[in-house]
């Protein structure tokens, strides 16, 4: 016989601290969040000021454009900081 799933309680999280803290992370995980996103902010309005092509970007940072693609379609999963900032500067942001 199975056994009946227990209920998932949904949590609210405001900050990005209180979601570590509720996923049981260190703060410093959130403040690293927080960093790329940021990064990426920046990343999409010097894409978008630009118009550079997902396969522009790739060739310029020396990554596939699947990647890039995934990346400004905000999946930061397995994503570094480097990765973010290395792709900030192949696109001319100081």
């Amino acid at each position: 016989m199975l056994k009946p799933k227990k209920k998932i309680k949904p949590t609210t999280a405001e900050t990005p601290v209180k979601l570590a803290q509720a996923l049981g992370l260190q703060p410093s995980d959130a403040k690293e969040w927080a960093i790329q996103h940021d990064l990426l902010k920046q990343i999409k309005k010097v894409v978008a000021l630009n118009k550079f092509t997902h396969e522009e970007i790739a060739k310029k940072v020396g990554t596939s454009r699947t990647r890039i693609t995934s990346i400004l379609n905000n999946n930061l999963k397995n994503v570094s900081s480097d990765l973010l900032i290395r792709i900030l500067w192949h696109l001319g942001y100081d």
